[in-house]
């Protein structure tokens, strides 16, 4: 079984790509949420205080102190478990291990439920987005990149060329 250049593998670049945004957003903003440091223009922490920004116009739940338990579980499972895997799996990606296939599908079932969750207390909770189009643009991908990642790993060895 030969392998593929990452060169050759656009979807794994696009996951790449995606979930390397993820890393840095969960770092910048989902880990200190998670740990209790406020959204707001006080913030300690300058990015929360752009989320502020953010949140006031468009997800107005990140306001609230303290954050609604729906909110503080779902930054909660993107800080502290699916943060430090997609750095695993950026890793994984690039240096074609199959190892990470099952990992991948658990990761992807963990953040299409955190994602269920959250789309059904923000839309239909007590303050839905002003906005619920420009919401979605911004908030979709992290349903949908988990799909296409099962996708992409629906093989038994997802990194060899000769698995069609």
């Amino acid at each position: 079984m030969s392998s593929i250049p990452l060169s050759k593998r656009p979807i794994d670049i696009l996951l790449i790509a995606f979930y390397s945004v993820s890393f840095t957003y969960g770092f910048l903003f989902n880990i200190p949420e998670a740990l209790g440091v406020a959204v707001s223009p006080e913030s300690p922490w300058p990015p929360l205080r752009w989320l502020y920004e953010w949140a006031v116009a468009e997800e107005p739940a990140h306001l609230l102190v303290p954050l609604p338990i729906f909110l503080l579980s779902a930054t909660a499972i993107d800080a502290f478990v699916h943060t430090p895997f997609i750095a695993v799996m950026i890793y994984a990606l690039v240096n074609e291990k199959n190892w990470i296939r099952l990992p991948c599908w658990l990761f992807a079932g963990s953040a299409i439920t955190n994602m269920y969750y959250y789309f059904m207390a923000t839309l239909l909770g007590d303050h839905p987005p002003p906005n619920t189009l420009y919401y979605l643009v911004f908030n979709l991908p992290w349903l949908l990149m988990p799909m296409l990642l099962v996708w992409r790993m629906r093989h038994p060895q997802p990194f060899c060329s000769d698995q069609e």
